[in-house]
């Protein structure tokens, strides 16, 4: 539900890990190098960074770094439109690669919540679960106060949207049509076009594909999987007709990309 650890007890990190929590990485001295998914990331003083629930992550190198990662889970931190709304406030949590580092103004202030998590989470007081919460969502109000302070355009999405995309993600295996989803979310096919195209200037379905795509770099680069089991995985009936379908996205054949990733 909700975990904190320091950068110390992270030997699982140091290998590539994927979790369905949403994970939150503040460095408080020293330097280390983050990669999630295909990109790597340098965090130092008072840098912190998100992780998106699914997105593989490990530490390639901690350099005396110091720090603490909180983890929780979309069941425990979404409660209504406006934590759903919030988490993904500015970008913070983005299901579309677009993870950065970002130096927060107020680094004592952090430090603060997140020890205040730990003895919540530790001691298990009343109503801790409520606190805990409380205290998530002022990190993220605070680390969206330095994003706006340094000059970032403000982006706030829309929370059917938001569950659209997960209603995506935690059904690729059943291949769910964009009708199919919104049927699922109770709203209509046009909205959710109307939606992808004021975020992400794409059709609902061109979002699909680009999940789809993001996914299955994941599981060719770190599950190591056939083409044949990530086609598969993926709700293709037909290997052949997902390696055109990478390929057309990609402008790279599956077989050329593990390839390349692999050497």
């Amino acid at each position: 539900m909700v975990v904190i650890k320091d950068f110390n007890d992270i030997d699982e990190l140091k290998r590539p890990k994927r979790m369905l929590k949403y994970v939150l990485a503040f460095c408080t001295s020293g330097r280390a190098t983050l990669v999630i998914d295909e990109n790597e990331f340098e965090l130092s003083e008072n840098t912190l960074i998100t992780i998106t629930s699914g997105q593989i992550h490990y530490f390639k190198a901690l350099d005396d770094a110091k720090g603490i990662i909180l983890e929780f889970t979309y069941d425990f931190f979404i409660k209504g439109d406006h934590d759903m709304e919030l988490i993904f406030h500015n970008g913070l949590f983005c299901h579309f690669a677009m993870n950065e580092a970002i130096q927060v103004e107020n680094g004592a202030m952090i430090i603060k919540l997140l020890t205040e998590i730990e003895q919540e989470i530790l001691t298990r007081p009343y109503q801790y679960l409520i606190s805990v919460h409380s205290r998530i969502e002022l990190i993220l109000i605070e680390v969206n106060r330095s994003k706006i302070n340094r000059g970032d355009e403000l982006y706030k999405p829309d929370a059917l949207f938001l569950r659209f995309l997960e209603t995506v993600l935690s059904n690729f295996k059943n291949n769910l049509s964009v009708n199919d989803i919104a049927g699922l979310l109770g709203t209509t096919e046009a909205k959710l076009n109307e939606l992808s195209k004021l975020h992400t200037n794409k059709t609902a379905q061109n979002v699909i594909f680009g999940l789809i795509v993001s996914e299955s770099k994941r599981l060719f680069t770190y599950e190591k999987l056939s083409v044949k089991e990530v086609a598969y995985a993926l709700g293709f009936n037909d290997p052949f007709y997902f390696s055109n379908f990478f390929k057309k996205h990609t402008r790279i054949s599956p077989k050329s990309y593990k390839e390349t990733v692999f050497n």
